[in-house]
């Protein structure tokens, strides 16, 4: 098992800056749990336009992400609210 790597696109970066403190931490420590465990877990597939990517709950939030298993990289594209991510 290995501890993958956390990189946030400019978009992504941007968008947790926005975000209220109590979240920014709720994210952060789920991003880590991701890191940790994304060997074992089933990463939850999106379609459409984000065909490709994943997506990871916290709470009212969602962080869309892609795996580079060669790279053991887990990169972040979006992070927001569910009410406005997928448009």
């Amino acid at each position: 098992m290995s501890v993958y790597t956390v990189k946030f696109t400019p978009t992504a970066a941007q968008s947790i800056k926005r975000l209220p403190p109590d979240i920014k931490r709720r994210v952060k420590y789920k991003l880590e749990w991701l890191a940790e465990q994304i060997d074992i877990i089933r990463p939850v597939p999106l379609r459409g336009k984000f065909k490709g990517l994943y997506k990871l709950r916290v709470g009212n939030y969602r962080i869309i992400y892609e795996i580079d298993r060669e790279e053991f990289l887990i990169i972040v594209h979006l992070v927001g609210h569910r009410r406005e991510i997928y448009k």
